[in-house]
């Protein structure tokens, strides 16, 4: 009977780790074609609609198509303390000034017709089901902080002192 329920549980959890993005391309227009995400060949990719440049991976992700570890996860401060670290020295891709994204910001590459991810695949390549902070503190309660739920696209705010990813933005505000 164990090694039933053991057999069980590692097909039933590499079926969840490995299940293909699912989008409603027939009923639900894309929030951020690829027209509009253009890839800079340098690990950023821009938003042509809002003018903001985003880092393709996730901090801790690296390779070209963001193959390559997985993300790193921080409580909201230590995201805001890796951010200077990412600024320091030559930066990425040449720029120094990345910041963490506001709420409005980061729901802004939420893809509205896909979960598990929501979030254009093409652009932002193997984006795993995450919370994502948001440098948006929670009106009323500076405990909490925004974040995006990258499995379905919904925001919420946590305590800050909780683990989620970062992605990290620049330009706008």
């Amino acid at each position: 009977m164990r090694t039933s329920f053991l057999i069980f549980f590692c097909v039933f959890s590499a079926a969840t780790v490995h299940a293909e993005q699912d989008c409603k391309t027939s009923t639900i227009l894309a929030s951020t074609p690829s027209s509009q995400l253009v890839d800079n060949g340098d690990g950023t990719i821009t938003d042509s609609k809002t003018g903001l440049m985003w880092k393709k991976c996730l901090e801790g992700v690296t390779g070209d198509n963001c193959e390559k570890n997985s993300p790193s996860t921080f409580t909201w401060q230590k995201t805001l303390e890796h951010c200077e670290t990412v600024n320091d020295g030559d930066g990425f891709a040449g720029h120094t000034d990345w910041r963490v994204p506001t709420i409005t910001e980061l729901r802004s590459i939420v893809e509205q017709q896909c979960y598990r991810p929501a979030i254009n695949t093409i652009r932002f390549p193997h984006t795993p089901n995450s919370f994502v902070w948001a440098k948006t503190l929670f009106a009323g309660h500076s405990a909490y902080a925004w974040y995006v739920n990258f499995s379905n696209g919904s925001s919420n705010a946590d305590v800050r002192s909780v683990n989620s990813a970062v992605r990290l933005v620049r330009g706008g505000q």
